[in-house]
């Protein structure tokens, strides 16, 4: 017994693991909830495949469904779903710092440290503080954006369901989720601006990340504001700008999509269809019916993603931001990569490349795995591969058709997105063990 002791010691749990290992729980739970024949209108159990993938893509975010919300959860079933989705936007260390902070409790180092990698953040000065403003800031967020949202839901649902409308899609865009309890997401809402300018807000504002945020509020001045601030609105204000663009081309005389839509609706639509692959998994037009030009381009914002430290996925904005600055540098045959003035630490674009990497290396992986379980185009298969990696939630109708084995790869895929490539490689495979020695330099020709 000591030496079974001994070596459960020896485990260490380091704050990647706690993380990985937090949001599997959530989701095992979650999926035991919407396990309850309660859970379902018809009464009966959705099967323990069906609610596990439901409550991972809540967990994580994604949106990705295999039941239509709306119809098939009742009430309780779908107050679940909004409680896991809550749970999945703002981290399973920010929820537990909650209880912890309601119950007086002090956070202790190790918690802090697991905040720290929830966050993103480089400090541990000042963690408990940044957790009070993210749970501070995320419930005035959703209550303004419920409010915005009831001028349309209660007009069409009345008072109560209404209100219910509101909220649940308050948080679900905020949070990036992307589920949605109308039965045909916002299709039916595509003339509607209070509706898609409030979901469109919604969904930047949680894509922004909550430093951004934070930063943005505290000093209010573009050239007060840090460097990640700044590259993070430059990439995401480029990446609205030119989706919306190419999309309202490409599209243009889509029958299926923009083509019989007045100039306004034309416009809302196609900053709606720029705005959800940040990872929020709305949709006003049919994604199935886009170009495969569209298809394609969505799959590149969709890999993207929002910023670090969000509620979004994808590798990130930042990320992004920092390859590109990289290859500039390499290409003109400069030795440091500089944005503003500032020179990027090497550790950092290592870092970036690597979850460049990862990210394409599973996106192909995942696809190589459905061709082998589906019988759909490749190009859905990657446009459903990328969607889950990257916790958008967005699909061109592979999601209900899916295969049990699908499912599960698809659940794998949504789990290792939200909790992050390298954080899952950190928490199961780090060595924390350095070499003492370096080798001599070797020789490679590239390129």
């Amino acid at each position: 017994m000591s030496f079974i002791r001994s070596k459960l010691n020896g485990l260490e749990m380091n704050p990647p693991r706690i993380l990985a290992l937090g949001f599997m729980t959530t989701i095992l739970l979650g999926a035991l909830l919407l396990n309850l024949p309660r859970a379902s209108v018809s009464g009966e159990s959705i099967g323990f495949i069906d609610a596990l993938f439901t409550s991972a893509s809540a967990v994580c975010v994604t949106g990705l469904v295999v039941v239509n919300t709306a119809d098939h959860w009742t009430v309780f079933g779908q107050a679940v779903i909004l409680m896991l989705i809550q749970i999945g936007g703002l981290g399973i260390m920010t929820m537990a710092t909650i209880f912890a902070l309601v119950s007086g409790k002090k956070i202790s180092l190790k918690e802090r440290l697991v905040i720290k990698e929830q966050l993103n953040q480089e400090s541990l000065s000042g963690l408990v503080k940044l957790v009070k403003y993210v749970i501070a800031m995320t419930l005035f967020i959703e209550f303004v954006g419920a409010v915005v949202l009831s001028y349309v839901f209660i007009p069409e649902f009345g008072l109560k369901q209404g209100i219910w409308n509101s909220l649940f899609h308050s948080v679900s865009a905020f949070c990036n989720a992307g589920f949605d309890i109308t039965g045909n997401s916002f299709m039916d809402y595509n003339d509607s601006t209070i509706a898609i300018v409030a979901i469109c807000f919604l969904v930047v504002v949680g894509g922004l990340g909550f430093s951004v945020i934070i930063d943005i509020l505290r000093h209010r001045s573009w050239k007060r504001l840090s460097l990640h601030t700044r590259l993070v609105i430059i990439i995401s204000f480029l990446l609205l700008a030119i989706g919306t663009l190419l999309i309202l081309v490409l599209e243009w005389n889509n029958p299926g999509t923009l083509k019989d839509m007045t100039l306004g609706d034309k416009v809302r639509a196609a900053l709606f269809a720029a705005v959800v692959p940040r990872t929020a998994g709305f949709n006003s037009i049919d994604v199935g019916a886009m170009m495969q030009a569209t298809a394609f381009f969505t799959i590149i914002l969709m890999f993207i993603g929002g910023s670090p430290g969000s509620t979004a996925g994808g590798i990130k904005t930042a990320t992004f931001g920092v390859v590109i600055m990289a290859t500039i540098a390499i290409i003109k045959g400069e030795r440091d990569i500089e944005i503003y003035k500032k020179r990027i630490p090497q550790e950092t674009v290592f870092k970036s490349l690597a979850i460049v990497t990862v990210g394409m290396g599973m996106i192909i992986g995942v696809s190589f795995l459905l061709t082998l379980t589906e019988s759909w185009g490749f190009l859905d298969t990657m446009f459903e591969a990328t969607s889950a990696f990257a916790t958008v939630g967005l699909s061109r109708g592979l999601t209900p058709n899916l295969s049990n084995a699908g499912k599960l790869i698809i659940i794998g895929t949504m789990y290792a997105g939200r909790v992050g490539p390298l954080t899952m490689a950190f928490a199961f495979g780090y060595n924390r063990k350095h070499k003492r020695y370096r080798y001599s330099e070797g020789h490679i020709t590239v390129g």
